[in-house]
């Protein structure tokens, strides 16, 4: 079995023995004045490069990038979706173009990974009303003796409303337990792990699309998804990484079920990720995605055993989960954050149970008495939603073993 250590260590010495730089993968903080609240992607500190400006290590560039999405976040729990997750890179600054990035994407996952070409479907940009077909691509899958699928806006990436965007190629592996069958539309056994992107526009927010002067390459590779593939595990939770968390867990808190137990390990480990890049719990911003995290964990937590803490989590994980990241920083610190977060959290449920008590409350809540509840006593609205629809969760917990403090 291939770790995801090695994994890493296989795509960054073929991508460099291509001639490709080592970037450093950054901090889940965007640079200053960036308008989105976390990195979301391998190429997004690289955007200005990908505009143009020339880059000081050269034209050809790898690396490995910590990344945050929460736009799946209703998805964590099934068998790909992850909240903090890394991402390989390639890039080309206007070097070699899109057919050289899949004829190296291929040979890395074949020859490299030992993955049977078998397993490997792509799809292509099939073309729109303003856009032609990638024929470039679409000629080199075929070329490579593929089975190639075209779509429209599945093989379209943009970089939101307006900015960098263009046509990409997407390399799929089957994960069934039987020969491959179907296309990646139409069934989902076809997993995407790689992305190829040709970034030749920069839309206008009128719309308008402008080529650019230097078209380049971008693509990326969700690592755990791809551990899945070469460690031949269900999901993302079975591979190497996540192992710490699926036998601890357990045995500090009986049975969670697959599902409860899947979002309990992302959501911690993810937060101990974003508290090891320096965010503290706070009302907005990137602050309020880490409070929101926490929450989510503890009310998973708490609804069957209200005396769940947090503070029975080991250092050791703590630990794992930021060298693995590589984050500098002392673990301790990390937990204690945490643990005060529990402490406010459980504070904040008391006194809304409290408040939810009164006769006023007796029936559904109404959009008036949610708008009450939060202006009058601080309460969100999903909270209150989660308050009047628990059954006994967490209630007591102020008189539970956590009023000891946190363990040592």
């Amino acid at each position: 079995m291939i770790t995801t250590d090695q994994t890493v260590r296989t795509f960054l010495d073929f991508f460099r023995d291509r001639g490709h730089e080592l970037t450093p993968g950054g901090s889940l903080i965007p640079s200053p004045g960036d308008p989105v609240l976390f990195t979301t992607s391998g190429m997004h500190p690289l955007t200005p490069y990908l505009l143009g400006r020339p880059h000081p290590l050269g034209r050809r560039l790898t690396n490995v990038q910590r990344c945050l999405r929460t736009t799946d976040l209703d998805e964590v729990g099934d068998d790909t979706h992850l909240t903090v997750f890394e991402m390989l890179g390639s890039w080309s600054l206007g070097d070699y173009g899109g057919p050289q990035s899949l004829r190296w994407g291929i040979e890395l996952l074949r020859d490299g990974f030992g993955i049977d070409p078998r397993r490997i479907h792509g799809t292509v940009f099939g073309g729109d009303d303003r856009v032609e077909p990638d024929h470039e691509s679409w000629r080199t899958w075929q070329d490579l003796g593929l089975p190639v699928e075209p779509t429209t806006e599945e093989n379209w990436w943009s970089n939101g409303p307006t900015g960098l965007c263009g046509p990409d190629s997407e390399i799929f592996l089957w994960t069934g337990s039987e020969n491959p069958q179907g296309t990646p539309t139409t069934d989902d056994r076809w997993v995407e792990i790689w992305n190829h992107v040709t970034m030749r526009y920069v839309r206008h927010p009128d719309g308008g699309l402008e080529p650019v002067r230097r078209p380049g390459i971008d693509t990326g590779m969700g690592l755990e998804r791809l551990g899945r593939i070469l460690q031949n595990t269900p999901s993302v939770f079975e591979i190497d990484v996540f192992r710490p968390w699926s036998t601890t867990l357990p045995r500090l808190w009986g049975p969670l079920g697959e599902s409860s137990l899947r979002v309990v390990s992302d959501h911690l480990r993810s937060s101990i990720v974003i508290l090891g890049d320096r965010v503290t719990p706070s009302l907005s911003g990137r602050g309020h995605i880490l409070r929101r995290l926490i929450r989510r964990t503890l009310t998973t937590l708490w609804r069957d055993d209200p005396s769940r803490t947090l503070s029975d989590l080991p250092i050791d994980l703590f630990d794992h989960t930021l060298d693995h990241f590589r984050q500098h920083v002392d673990p301790h610190p990390v937990r204690t954050l945490l643990l005060d977060e529990e402490h406010k959290f459980d504070l904040l449920l008391q006194r809304g149970r409290q408040v939810l008590s009164h006769r006023r409350f007796a029936g559904p809540l109404t959009d008036d008495d949610y708008r009450y509840l939060h202006d009058t006593h601080g309460l969100p609205r999903d909270l209150a939603v989660y308050l009047s629809t628990e059954s006994g969760i967490g209630r007591g917990r102020l008189d539970s073993k956590r009023r000891a403090g946190p363990r040592p």
